[in-house]
């Protein structure tokens, strides 16, 4: 298992202000697992690092790609970094920013180069969300990105926030705590997401 670890969020007390987030590895396999910090590489912005949902993507040829919601200054970005399980490390390959990613909550990796993600809020400075959270707007959302194309898949939610996707690849499941469900939204061929229940 890969854990992120070190979230500083507005409105969120943190027991280490001052350190940079961390990922994590498990084997959880073992009969006592721990979790072992992996190394990232030369290059990456480590001070800022401040990473929230994490999802990997398995290639054909066994690489494992990971990526990581990033909010660094208080921004949005998704850093996806490749795997070296024999070195217990993560190479940075790219951060990835984009004008529809706003406030990033969770993603889940859909190919290498490509995600669903949450928007969690439509506001990204602390006082605005906060109103939008008390006034009960409903402007959150599911973005797809990829190389070729970024889009709004599906939107209408309090607050869209963890995301996954069942076992057949057909479904994404998506967590809006403060309305207190989970959406069923059926894939389609285009990456448009449609709700089932």
């Amino acid at each position: 298992a890969l854990i992120s670890q070190g979230l500083k969020y507005p409105g969120i007390k943190s027991l280490a202000p001052d350190k940079p987030g961390e990922i994590f590895l498990m084997d959880l396999n073992e009969d006592n697992p721990r979790a072992v910090e992996l190394r990232i590489s030369r290059g990456f912005d480590l001070a800022s690092f401040n990473p929230h949902g994490i999802s990997t993507y398995v290639d054909r040829d066994d690489t494992v790609y990971l990526f990581v919601v990033n909010h660094p200054h208080q921004k949005s970005t998704v850093e996806l970094f490749k795997f070296v399980e024999d070195d217990n490390s993560l190479v940075h390959l790219k951060t990835i920013r984009h004008d529809l990613l706003t406030s990033v909550n969770d993603i889940v990796a859909m190919g290498p180069d490509s995600f669903y993600a949450t928007n969690d809020h439509y506001f990204s400075e602390f006082i605005l969300m906060f109103l939008e959270m008390f006034l009960g707007l409903t402007w959150s959302n599911v973005v797809y990105y990829s190389p070729k194309e970024v889009k709004e898949v599906a939107a209408g939610f309090y607050s869209a926030n963890g995301i996954n996707i069942s076992p057949d690849r057909k479904y994404i499941y998506v967590a809006d705590p403060l309305d207190h469900n989970v959406h069923v939204m059926e894939k389609h061929a285009n990456w448009n997401l449609t709700h089932v229940k």
